[in-house]
């Protein structure tokens, strides 16, 4: 599992015969007192998951290190979970993706822990906002990369309601769903508009900023659904009334992987990503003000040198940033310090290969609300594991 690791990690689940795990790296996964950690488990780590394939959803109890079955999911895969994420962390209510047998649609569902479900909202979840009022969504049946969408969203290789599909807004109080952002004005403000004829588009990764009242997304098209590598990105931020659209990150900003990941900041406007720009032909950790044009960019440290996903802690002290596999399989976790950009590895471990890419398990670091613990997907003894480091308690 690992080599020569300086801080304590911990396996959240004892007597594991199954794949135990979270997700992304975009949302916290504990309650509100870190005793309950969101995840899902599965059977298989082999392939992409298939139609009617179902996942266990449940939480894990950190004390008694058991994973607790609440409920099965037909929307999941194995990059980003089923968009579990808390909607009260006080009460224990939290949300997932599935797939609704009467309506064949993605939805999202509402349950409590201890009282089962008790709600639901007709557009799947991709985002939370930090203040627990507003859900967004996106259809997932546009995203040619399958590993991270759903069996049952069946790709739409034609899709033509560029109108009527792009950004769902939900109030979580009534339920009620707007289209914030539809394809048409996101095609119509399009930098390069000669690149986009013919083309497949779709949107992904959806993040709240720290107000919650600024969504950031990306706008990706292929030419091939089949092979959809390599896609064009152009990242867009816009205000959760749809207001203020802007492309602050256009597709030369991210050719030739000069960027892997992105997400919001400290403040409001600040976006993290890991750009090899200018001379460094390496990734680094770097933030810019999504309102500023052009970018002026600034870097916070040299970080790993590679592709990574970042995330700050909540208290914006530190930056936990993980690795791809490297050609031995070997992955790090690192705490960067975003005032003096200092490195530290916190974690090595092993993955072994994998015979489909997007069913790798990626670290995926995600920070408890106190800023004091972080855990990761990883594989452990053939299997995936969800396993933490309380790090200032490493720290003495």
């Amino acid at each position: 599992m690992t080599e020569k690791n300086n801080y304590h990690w911990e396996i959240l689940v004892n007597d594991q015969k199954k794949h135990c795990f979270f997700g992304y790296y975009d949302r916290c996964p504990w309650n509100k007192d870190t005793q309950l950690h969101l995840a899902i488990r599965t059977i298989q780590r082999k392939r992409l998951p298939l139609r009617g394939e179902t996942a266990e959803i449940g939480v894990v109890n950190r004390k008694e290190k058991k994973f607790i079955k609440i409920t099965e999911t037909r929307a999941w895969c194995h990059q980003q979970g089923s968009m579990t994420v808390w909607l009260n962390p006080e009460k224990n209510i939290f949300s997932f993706n599935d797939y609704c047998v009467k309506s064949q649609k993605i939805i999202s569902r509402i349950w409590s822990v201890e009282q089962g479900e008790c709600g639901r909202m007709e557009y799947p979840v991709y985002a939370i906002s930090p203040d627990r009022r507003y859900a967004a969504g996106l259809n997932f049946s546009r995203i040619p990369r399958r590993g991270y969408s759903y069996a049952d969203a069946v790709l739409d290789k034609k899709p033509l309601r560029l109108q009527q599909d792009g950004i769902f807004l939900t109030r979580i109080s009534t339920r009620k769903t707007n289209l914030i952002v539809n394809y048409e004005r996101l095609l119509d403000m399009h930098p390069l508009p000669y690149e986009i004829k013919n083309k497949h588009i779709w949107l992904n990764h959806i993040i709240f900023n720290s107000n919650s009242k600024k969504l950031l997304f990306l706008l990706r098209h292929t030419a091939d659904t089949d092979k959809p590598y390599p896609w064009q990105t152009y990242m867009f931020t816009v205000n959760i009334d749809g207001s203020d659209l802007r492309c602050v990150l256009p597709d030369v900003y991210w050719r030739n992987g000069t960027i892997s990941h992105q997400i919001w900041g400290r403040t409001p406007h600040e976006i993290l990503v890991d750009a090899a720009w200018g001379s460094a032909q390496k990734n680094e950790a770097v933030v810019f003000d999504e309102r500023k044009s052009p970018v002026c960019a600034q870097k916070l440290s040299a970080g790993f040198g590679v592709m990574s996903h970042m995330v700050f802690s909540p208290d914006g002290k530190q930056i936990a940033s993980d690795t791809y596999p490297d050609s031995r399989g070997k992955q790090k976790i690192c705490l960067i310090n975003s005032s003096t950009g200092q490195v530290k590895t916190i974690g090595y471990f092993r993955h072994p290969a994998v015979p489909v890419i997007d069913v790798r398990c990626d670290l995926h670091p995600r920070w408890s609300a106190d800023s004091r613990l972080i855990t990761i997907d990883t594989m452990h003894k053939g299997l995936t594991a969800i396993m933490m480091c309380d790090f200032k308690k490493n720290e003495g």
